[in-house]
């Protein structure tokens, strides 16, 4: 069964109705009255009372139809059991009565997972947490299909999050893989599973983001010592390319302008002192060769 729009008019229209058929019921019924009296000498006592209790029986039918629909809100219409539609327009209206009336919010929700330990892809404990922005956009689905799609929404978030920790690493040692520090794609990612899991519920999932992500207390520490020796490789490996690209430099300018003819040996130790100078991580002290350049 598929959502539906259900039989509604307008519920000031109704109440209108109402007053006139009480005036008009009323009327009629003092008229009765008054024949009675006048052709009889008396008129039955039970006149009277039986128009009371006709008024009141049409009126408590046709009020049992009377709903209010606020903004952003839809009532899922039931008559016995059988869904005949849903009202998802805001204002007063009557629809069948005897019906049973059930609300859901159609407003944007968000919703945040606890923070869940996992394992990631390389086997690391990581902790992990996510916040899920949210709306009901089939109100039949969110009232029938599942017994309560907000616990739903709330099961399949962290479902879908602890998925997601498990097939991508918490840092990629390159770059042909995805870690769970890449905000947009895992974001990306994350959105649609989640559309997937709760399209069920006539649940649309606007967005799904990472809030929280660490390594597990146990391993945190450890972990921390190798992203440090990890930036300091990298720092390292980024210095010396560097130093090589000036000391060839060098010994290109020197050769084209003639400036020092230089032997092999003369070359390879002017090569280990820019080097050093380069690739040290303090200040050299400068030494000045006061004799030849061979001594």
């Amino acid at each position: 069964m598929e959502l539906r729009s259900a039989f509604r008019v307008n519920g000031f229209v109704v109440v209108l109705g109402w007053l006139v058929f009480t005036l008009l019921f009323g009327a009629a019924a003092v008229l009765a009255f008054i024949a009675a009296t006048q052709h009889s000498g008396g008129a039955p006592a039970w006149i009277g009372a039986v128009a009371a209790v006709v008024v009141l029986l049409v009126v408590w039918l046709f009020a049992t139809g009377l709903i209010i629909v606020n903004p952003n809100e839809a009532k899922v219409v039931t008559f016995f059991g059988r869904y005949i539609g849903s009202v998802s327009d805001p204002g007063f209206f009557s629809v069948v009565p005897l019906t049973d009336r059930k609300s859901i919010s159609l407003r944007v929700r968000n919703f945040e997972t606890q923070k869940l330990k996992v394992n990631d892809a390389d086997g690391n404990p990581v902790e992990i947490a996510a916040v899920v922005v949210y709306k009901v956009v089939d109100s039949f689905k969110a009232a029938f299909a599942v017994d309560d799609y907000e616990e739903y929404v709330e099961t399949q978030s962290e479902a879908a999050v602890r998925h997601l920790a498990t097939t991508h690493p918490y840092d990629a040692h390159d770059d042909a893989r995805t870690s769970l520090r890449d905000g947009a794609e895992v974001a990306e990612e994350l959105t649609v599973e989640l559309r997937e899991r709760t399209l069920t519920a006539g649940i649309e999932v606007i967005e799904a983001r990472i809030t929280h992500l660490a390594y597990a207390p146990e391993i945190a520490q450890a972990m921390l010592v190798r992203q440090q020796a990890a930036q300091v490789v990298a720092a390292r490996t980024q210095i010396v390319e560097g130093a090589v690209g000036m000391v060839a430099l060098a010994l290109d300018r020197l050769a084209e302008q003639g400036t020092v003819e230089l032997d092999e040996e003369r070359k390879a130790n002017m090569v280990s002192n820019l080097l050093v100078v380069l690739c040290g991580d303090r200040a050299t002290q400068p030494v000045v060769n006061a004799g030849s350049l061979y001594s």
